[in-house]
């Protein structure tokens, strides 16, 4: 009998459905040899027809469900059942002409009742095992007696069968108890890793709102800032060093309020609603002259590494702030030019961004986004929070290293997405 992973998904009663087919097969095969051996091999006489008849009815079964089981998505605790009540029939079949309840393998009908028990509700375990009771019970009336003349004999191969039921048993218990040990700790572990994916999200939620207030105040001081940067601009009394000053001045401030009009974007809507499909060759180009422009000093080099033409990308908000971050955290470690390197596999898009500087501290390595990092000087540590979490809403996987040679280096995994 095959082990059943405790569950209510109906997805997961039709993978014990379609596993509990594959292994039946098993069980009708080495009963079907029993069958055939035991008469010559003990000396016992069986109806040997009507036994391997009740086998080919089984055969005929499991094969109909298995083929129904393959062109089904789900399946219901009900479908579950009605098999372990099959298994239930058949076997008890086989023992009514093999000695009924005085047979040592009837115990064998309590294994599908242990599986309901895992793997179905309170409802489903009851018929199972009620079927298992009154199929013993009519077991211990209706019978065909074993033709053993010789009662030493007897009581020597009723005393093997019970070794051999109580080993069978022992194999199967320990078996399913491993099987959903290691299923509950698996459960365990992925409930565990939900919830903490859940506290981050609700913790970049809150910063969200926070943002879009603070972004909302900013509006107004941007505003005055941009109308006293144009009326210095046409002062003519000021030098030029102090002109191109102000263009800069200007030209930053233009960036801020474009920062701050893109904030409802980068909630997500634009994606929906007006998504933009590009290469990503072309659309990471652009971010990163985008980013030059908010930031001249240190340059960067664009290294593509892959030949042919480049798959699309969705220019989501999201991602273009998270390698912003980035960027930015790179240049803030090493004022050398940066080193941003594209890739592209069959399945995935690679983006490394790679600095010159003392590399990732061990904190921020064992980290790698899970939470945020304390405050340090020029930020408050929720950058790189901000970034892994955009990075895995979206599908991708970032991680931090530090090579070798020196630096450190960042890499974002996304998977290629079709237009």
């Amino acid at each position: 009998m095959p082990f059943i992973v405790p569950t209510a998904d109906s997805k997961e009663y039709l993978l014990n459905l379609r596993r509990l087919f594959g292994l039946r097969w098993a069980m009708l095969v080495l009963m079907a040899l029993l069958v055939l051996i035991v008469p010559g091999l003990l000396g016992i006489a069986l109806p040997q027809s009507v036994m391997l008849a009740i086998l080919a009815i089984g055969a005929l079964l499991n094969a109909l469900g298995h083929w129904f089981a393959g062109r089904q998505r789900t399946a219901t605790a009900n479908e579950l059942c009605s098999q372990l009540i099959i298994d239930i029939a058949t076997l008890s079949a086989l023992i009514f002409f093999s000695g009924g309840a005085t047979n040592p393998l009837v115990s064998l009908l309590l294994p599908p009742v242990a599986i309901a028990a895992l793997g179905l509700p309170r409802r489903q375990v009851i018929v199972v095992g009620a079927s298992a009771v009154a199929a013993y019970s009519l077991l211990m009336l209706f019978y065909l007696p074993l033709p053993i003349a010789d009662a030493s004999r007897a009581t020597q191969l009723h005393l093997v069968g019970m070794w051999l039921t109580f080993a069978v048993s022992a194999l199967l218990i320990g078996w399913v108890i491993l099987r959903m040990s290691q299923a509950i700790r698996r459960r365990d572990a992925e409930l565990a890793a939900a919830r903490e994916q859940a506290l981050r999200d609700e913790r970049v939620t809150a910063m969200g709102t926070l943002a879009a207030g603070a972004a909302h105040e900013l509006g107004t001081p941007l505003a005055t800032m941009a109308l006293l940067a144009g009326e210095l601009a046409q002062d003519q009394r000021l030098p030029a060093d102090a002109r191109d000053d102000i263009e800069l001045l200007r030209r930053q401030i233009a960036a801020c309020k474009e920062i701050i009009t893109g904030l409802s974007r980068r909630a997500g809507a634009e994606r929906l609603e007006n998504a933009r499909f590009q290469p990503v060759d072309r659309w990471l180009d652009a971010l990163r002259q985008k980013w030059h422009a908010l930031r001249p000093q240190p340059g960067s080099r664009l290294v593509v590494a892959s030949d042919g033409e480049a798959p699309g990308i969705v220019a989501d908000p999201r991602l273009e702030q998270a390698l912003l971050n980035l960027l930015n955290n790179a240049a803030n470690a090493c004022p050398q030019p940066l080193e941003v390197r594209l890739a592209w596999h069959s399945r995935d898009i690679e983006i490394e961004i790679r600095d010159r500087g003392p590399g990732f501290p061990a904190e921020v390595i064992a980290l790698c986004g899970k939470d945020k990092l304390p405050a340090h000087d020029g930020g408050c540590g929720v950058g790189l929070l901000l970034t892994c979490s955009a990075i895995g809403q979206l599908g991708g996987r970032l991680s931090l290293e530090n090579p070798e040679s020196g630096g450190a280096l960042a890499r974002i995994s996304l998977p290629i997405e079709k237009p």
